[in-house]
This record gives structure tokens, C-alpha cells and sequence, in this order.
């Protein structure tokens, strides 16, 4: 609440007016930062995502200051403050706080953003993907999981002393798979159809699972604050059985969820009924100790069935598009890159860490590409590499540790670096071993057996 003093001297439409400029000022810088970026990149065949970061970044706390959470501690831009005084007609010096307490509002869209996009992430899971090459895939998305999050963790723990639970999430972080580039470069270059392609998509798809389910262990935990083994053993199990039981509701449930969205004939009614499905699916998770993330990942899982699933998904990416752009453009504005600056030298042991997650996270993917365990010749390499960019998921597994404040200011610049440096690095690694070997035919899986997550990947 505003200060007494302040109330008694400005009126209450000048405060309204004051508010409303500022919400709409900050829309502004988001998606104009955003998109103008996103705009670059895209042309540049770069993952438009790390755009909406960088103008997070420029707009934020490490840049002009016209974006800063109030967690950062960063003080609001002269210039932002005086434009919304002269506007307004309130003293200059009052906007800072009016900023802080309207904050929230922004945040709600930003969780709201994280939630669609982790809701959209399991709609556009092919289960299916994991049939076709199943152990396959089963063994490299197990293996590309442990070896990164153990050799992360306990790196971090034993080299740099990282307390345990901030290494187990930078850990849980390294454990994702990018699906919808990989998928993108391996379409481009003919590969997708390939058995290294699907062994890859099925890999991911499993990989998301796992990886969000560890997150949701992990951050649960901390709000607990206790490594008590105990309580381990019962989020874990609790986290498991939660996953397990959406993934046969996908295959039970989806009938009856289509039959009563059949019912409905007002407008909007799939997309009302996916996220009423998205808000019972986090309620649950939460009533029961799992972090909500984890359950609107389900309810995206429980969907995906669903023979309404294509509609649901056309409704629902638009949504996903304007507030995930929140999602990740705070993200951006929340870090503190002056942590990385190599000119101090009291920032070198944050790129220190960087260097070695980064090191980490291209070793324990590409070691998952040898975990193919079958007689049928398999150009390891390939599906390794396919495995390494971490992507919007990373992104993602980042931006839960952001909003929980697991991380410090240096291990969250060292997992964004390792996050940006693995997007941008296994598209290219994979263009220069793919290229001018176009894939032979009988290396092609069978049509019936293919999956294809780039006719409708949101590209999130």
C-alpha cells in the first residue's frame, strides 16, 4: 500500500491513471523487445525464443533498467519514472513504489504463460514416438538424464561447493532435450524420418517427462527445506504415480473428456474445457505437494489423446505465444549478468561454473548417443548431438528455479549460459555431420511408425 502521506496529496484517478500507464508501458517493452528480436533471430534460423530473453535482458535488470522484478533490487530507470510523472501529474519519485506494489499483476501473466506452455509441451508429446523405437529410446533418454544431472550435481556439490539444492536443480536443469529444434534442422536436412530421428523425438518426449518430474521434486523440496530422505522417497513416489496415473487417463479419460466437450455448442467451448482440465490438473498436483508446473504438464499428457486434441491445440498456441512471451522476457529481466563479467574479477568463478556446465551438458547428451543398444547400424554421433539443445525446455526448468529462488545470481547466469550456448550450438554441430549425406533408404522407419512433431510444433 502506498504511504498515508501519499494518499491524502494525489488523487485517486491520478493513481489510476499512473497504474495504467505503467502495466501498458511495460506490455509495450515486452513485446516490442520481444518480437523485434524474435524477428532477428528467425531469419537468422535461430530459435526465436532466445530472442524474447535477450530483450528481457536489454530491457532488465542487466540493461535499461525499464523491467526489473522487484526481487533484483535494481532501481527503476529516471526516464521510465519521469514519463509516467508527466503523464500522470504525480511527483516522480512516488512511481518506483507504485511500480513495485503493481508488479504482481505482470507476474500472474507470466505464471499463467509458464503454465499454457508446459499445458501445450505435453499436448504436443506423441506418446506414440516411443512405440516405434521404444528401448532405444528408452535407453538414450535414460541415459542422457542421469549422466548430465549426475555429473552436474555432483560436480557442483564436490568442485565448487554448491549447497545440495541448488546443485540438484542446476543438476535436474541439464537433463532436457529441445524437441522442437532438433526436430526442425533434422526435417531441413531429410533426417527426420531416419531411425537416428525418431530414436531422438522419442527420446525427448521422454526426457521432458523425467526432467520436469525431477524439477517438481526438487522444488518442492526446497520449500521444504529439508534433504531428508524420508520426504525424498515420498515426493518422488508421489511425483511418479502423478505422472503415471495422466498417462493412462490420456488413454481412458480422453473419451469422456471428448464426450462432454461434444456437449457444449457455445463458442470457445475446447478451449474452456482444456484449461479447466489445465487448472484441476495443477490443483491436484498442488493439493498433494507436487509443484503446479508439474501438473499442467500432465493435463497437457491427459489431452493428448483427445480426438479434439489438433482444435485444442490451434486454440491454445495463440495464448501460449502472448503470455509465454511474459514468461521469458522476465526471465531475461530477472538476471544479473554483471555476475559474468570477466573483467571482474570477482565474477570469473560464475563464468568458471558456466564453462563447466556447459562442458557437462554437451558430455552427457552426446555420451547418450553410444546408449543405443542394437544390432541395426546407428550413427551414434548424430543422435547424440540431436540430444544436446536444451532449448524453451531448458528455458523453462530455468524460469521455475528463478520463481522458486533456488539460485543465486551467479548459477542462474552460469545455466542461462548453458542453456543459450547448447541451442545454438547442436544445430550447427548437426548441419556440418549431416550435411551432403543425404540419408539412404534403408535407413527410413516405415510411414506407419513415423512421427512428425514439426506439423505441429508451436516452437515454443
Amino acid at each position: 500500500m502506498l504511504l498515508p502521506t501519499l494518499l491524502s496529496e494525489i488523487s485517486s484517478h491520478d493513481l489510476e491513471v499512473a497504474e495504467t500507464l505503467i502495466g501498458v508501458l511495460r506490455f509495450i517493452l515486452i513485446f516490442v523487445g520481444a518480437r523485434t528480436l524474435a524477428e532477428i533471430l528467425c531469419r537468422l534460423e535461430l530459435p526465436t525464443i532466445l530472442g524474447e530473453l535477450l530483450a528481457g535482458v536489454i530491457i532488465g535488470a542487466s540493461g535499461l533498467h525499464l523491467l526489473v522484478p522487484p526481487e533484483t533490487g535494481v532501481q527503476l530507470s529516471a526516464a521510465f519514472s519521469d514519463v509516467v510523472a508527466g503523464l500522470a501529474h504525480i511527483p516522480a519519485d512516488e512511481i518506483p513504489e507504485l511500480y513495485e506494489e503493481t508488479f504482481g499483476a505482470l507476474q500472474s501473466v507470466s505464471t499463467l504463460g509458464l503454465y499454457s506452455l508446459l499445458f501445450l509441451t505435453g499436448l504436443e508429446s506423441e506418446l506414440e514416438e516411443l512405440m516405434a523405437v521404444g528401448v532405444q529410446a528408452f535407453t538414450v533418454a535414460v541415459v542422457g538424464v542421469v549422466l548430465p544431472f549426475a555429473l552436474g550435481t555432483l560436480g557442483l556439490m564436490a568442485i565448487f561447493h554448491v549447497d545440495a539444492i541448488p546443485a540438484i536443480f542446476a543438476g535436474a536443469s541439464m537433463t532436457a532435450t529441445s524437441i522442437g529444434i532438433t526436430a526442425s534442422v533434422f526435417g531441413e536436412l531429410g533426417y527426420l524420418r531416419t531411425r537416428e530421428g525418431q530414436i531422438v523425438i522419442g527420446a525427448a518426449v521422454l526426457d521432458d517427462i523425467l526432467g520436469i518430474v525431477i524439477l517438481a521434486v526438487v522444488v518442492s523440496l526446497a520449500a521444504g527445506g529439508t534433504l531428508e530422505i524420508a520426504p525424498i522417497v515420498q515426493l518422488v513416489v508421489a511425483a511418479v504415480v502423478f505422472v503415471v496415473v495422466a498417462l493412462l487417463l490420456s488413454q481412458k479419460a480422453a473419451p469422456a473428456f471428448d464426450w462432454v466437450i461434444d456437449q457444449l455448442k457455445a463458442p470457445g467451448a475446447k478451449l474452456i474445457g482444456a484449461y479447466l482440465l489445465l487448472a484441476l490438473s495443477c490443483f491436484a498436483a498442488t493439493a498433494i505437494g507436487l509443484e503446479a508446473a508439474l501438473g499442467a504438464f500432465a493435463g497437457g499428457l491427459i489431452v493428448s489423446t483427445s480426438k479434439h486434441r489438433e482444435e485444442i491445440q490451434t486454440a491454445v498456441t495463440p495464448i501460449v505465444a502472448l503470455f509465454a512471451t511474459v514468461f521469458f522476457v522476465l526471465v531475461g529481466a530477472g538476471m544479473d549478468l554483471s555476475v559474468i563479467n570477466p573483467a571482474d574479477p570477482a565474477a570469473r568463478s560464475a563464468l568458471v561454473i558456466a564453462g563447466f556446465l556447459f562442458v557437462v551438458a554437451i558430455i552427457g547428451k552426446v555420451a547418450a548417443g553410444w546408449a543405443v543398444f542394437s544390432d541395426k547400424p546407428t550413427n551414434h554421433l548424430v543422435v547424440g548431438l540431436g540430444m544436446m539443445p536444451r532449448g524453451e525446455v531448458g528455458l523453462i526448468f530455468l524460469g521455475l528455479g528463478t520463481a522458486s529462488g533456488l539460485l543465486n545470481p551467479g548459477l542462474e547466469a552460469a545455466i542461462l549460459l548453458m542453456v543459450i550456448g547448447t541451442t545454438f550450438l547442436a544445430p550447427v554441430l548437426l548441419r556440418l555431420v549431416l550435411k551432403g549425406k543425404p540419408p539412404e533408404k534403408g535407413d527410413m522407419v516405415p510411414d506407419e511408425f513415423v512421427a512428425d512433431p514439426t506439423a505441429g510444433t508451436s516452437t515454443i
